[in-house]
């Protein structure tokens, strides 16, 4: 039986498949454990863990959350963005429902302000900007989290650009908004009181939100985190879609050496559908209780 503690859906994020489609996909794929991780959402869990119920696949509850992070010895101090997962909490918190419904409302509000700066960018080149039609389009096509890929396909759709990645090139990095901020310590606490534990998400991954950001030296990333993060992380994601041998050999033996939990999982917004595609231990499912038939 396979494990995978890292897949988005399109129901509460910016995954393509809907949870009713990927659970009978886990089954296919002989996924025993499983848990979906949406961005600063956890409006599904309790669809999910019903889902997984019916076809027979452990569930542990998830949540993928973005923070900001600094350390005086990289960038000048300056802040980059990072993930963290939480795992096992009570999906009922009210701390942690109103939190992450707060995070989703600000989503939809800085995704509108991009469109804002993005209209500045097409007068400027003497192109016609978007229209409030345009952006109730763009809302229509989100069933989950309302972000910058969902503007980078329709940019493709209206033919202001040929791909997703011009898109970002030409406009989303330079119109971008800043996230709602929210620090490791917030993370920590709103995971920690709902009975829950907080993992650093894909912490080497080159093309992500990671402490590659601040150095691609593994043995720099993990005084970071010895450093300034240990005090409020329960574990490290150890196993993903983008992190080389290397990085997992390393951040495991880390792990061990200082008594934190181990997850892994693909990162799948099945684009293409790659869950259950990384290789992750049974000893990761049984740090959470959870045996492997």
């Amino acid at each position: 039986m396979k494990i995978d503690l890292h897949i988005h859906s399109r129901d509460c994020s910016d995954g393509k498949m809907k949870l009713k489609d990927i659970f009978p996909e886990a089954r296919k794929r002989n996924i025993g454990l499983i848990s979906i991780c949406d961005h600063d959402a956890v409006a599904c869990q309790g669809t999910a863990m019903a889902l997984a119920a019916e076809y027979g696949i452990h569930y542990l509850s998830g949540v993928e959350l973005n923070i900001r992070f600094s350390h005086s010895d990289y960038r000048e101090g300056k802040s980059v963005s990072l993930d963290v997962l939480g795992y096992g909490f009570d999906i009922q918190n009210r701390t942690l429902t109103e939190k992450t419904r707060q995070l989703q409302d600000y989503r939809n509000l800085r995704a509108k302000k991009i469109l804002e700066n993005i209209n500045e960018e097409l007068l400027k080149e003497k192109r016609a900007p978007m229209t409030d039609d345009d952006i109730v389009a763009i809302e229509e096509s989100v069933d989950g989290a309302f972000g910058r890929p969902h503007i980078a396909n329709y940019l493709v759709e209206k033919g202001l650009v040929a791909t997703r990645q011009e898109a970002f090139d030409r406009y989303l990095v330079k119109c971008n908004v800043p996230k709602l901020p929210l620090s490791l310590e917030e993370a920590a606490e709103l995971i920690h009181g709902a009975g829950g534990k907080l993992m650093l998400a894909h912490p080497n991954d080159p093309n992500g939100t990671s402490l590659a950001s601040l150095t691609a030296s593994i043995p720099e990333q993990l005084d970071i985190i010895k450093s300034a993060m240990l005090r409020h992380l329960d574990g490290l994601e150890c196993f993903h879609s983008r992190l080389t041998r290397e990085t997992t050999t390393q951040y495991v033996s880390f792990a061990r050496e200082h008594g934190l939990l181990v997850t892994g999982g693909s990162d799948c917004h099945q684009q293409p559908v790659i869950m259950g595609t990384v290789a992750v231990p049974d000893f990761v499912a049984e740090q959470f209780g959870i045996t492997m038939a």
